[in-house]
């Protein structure tokens, strides 16, 4: 065997150890790259997470005072048919006219009271709603916004 050949094999046998070396370092890379993908991928999904919670808190809240508001006016609807009923059922029939004015002003009466009473609970529905949307629905975002998702240790443990 001569000098030239003794080289090229040394050359060829360090090429081969230095390509291994490299393609072992590859998949040494895209291992590590997997493993932080799938953290950035739980990460995410934690964000999402949380997100969707509170938007169904609030979706929730919503629906509760959409509930409210419905309720009382479906009860004031009812409410005010049967007094319209009553009270026209008094005028209809009523041979006395001082009565049935006495009873136009009690209707009159009525019917304001029951729609400020109304408005009242409306009212009072939506700003218990506000209430509860600046410190429960508030809250929960700001915590929310502020966790950090935690890692589950370094790349490649």
């Amino acid at each position: 065997m001569n000098i030239q050949a003794i080289f090229t094999f040394i050359a060829l046998v360090a090429g081969a150890s230095l390509a291994g070396t490299v393609y072992w370092q590859h998949l040494q890379n895209r291992r590590q790259l997997r493993i932080l993908n799938s953290h950035r991928i739980a990460a995410h999904s934690a964000i999402q997470k949380r997100r969707m919670e509170v938007l169904e808190v609030r979706n929730r809240a919503k629906l509760l005072e959409d509930s409210v508001t419905g309720g009382a006016t479906a009860v004031e609807k009812v409410h005010k048919a049967i007094t319209d009923t009553t009270f026209g059922l008094i005028d209809m029939f009523s041979n006395d006219e001082d009565f049935r004015r006495s009873a136009q002003k009690a209707k009159e009466s009525h019917d304001q009271t029951s729609q400020k009473i109304y408005r009242s609970v409306r009212t009072t529905n939506r700003a218990l709603h506000i209430l509860a949307d600046t410190l429960i629905i508030g809250k929960s975002e700001k915590q929310s916004a502020s966790k950090r998702p935690r890692s589950g240790g370094k790349p490649g443990q």
